[in-house]
């Protein structure tokens, strides 16, 4: 199995208000970074977002974040399996990401070294 876990998104009005209460749900601490026009805050399972609307499109339309314990892999058994690749693996500030359509229509982020 490649997939290691899957990680929830929320987009948020205000990510300094919202961390608290996902800190304390989790008991983790979160790792704040920002990545195309939008700044986000990984705590455990969950991946909040805020920015300006047309920046945070990009990032709403993702159904989850895969993260997975090889991309290649996981992108070469999706696509044979039916996805498409809509954003092939590039380098992110956590690793490297590829975006995928799985035959269904959800779309998805793949996370992974």
């Amino acid at each position: 199995m490649n997939i290691d876990s899957v990680i929830a998104r929320q987009r948020v009005d205000d990510l300094d208000a919202a961390i608290p209460f996902y800190e304390k749900l989790t008991g983790l601490t979160a790792a704040r970074f920002a990545f195309a026009g939008v700044t986000l805050a990984a705590i455990g399972p969950f991946l909040l977002f805020s920015g300006p609307d047309e920046a945070v499109q990009q990032i709403a339309g993702v159904a989850a974040t895969l993260a997975v314990v090889d991309l290649e892999a996981a992108v070469d058994e999706a696509v044979t399996a039916g996805a498409a690749v809509l954003r092939p693996a590039q380098p992110t500030p956590n690793g490297h990401r590829a975006v995928l359509r799985h035959p269904h229509g959800g779309v998805y982020e793949y996370v992974g070294p």
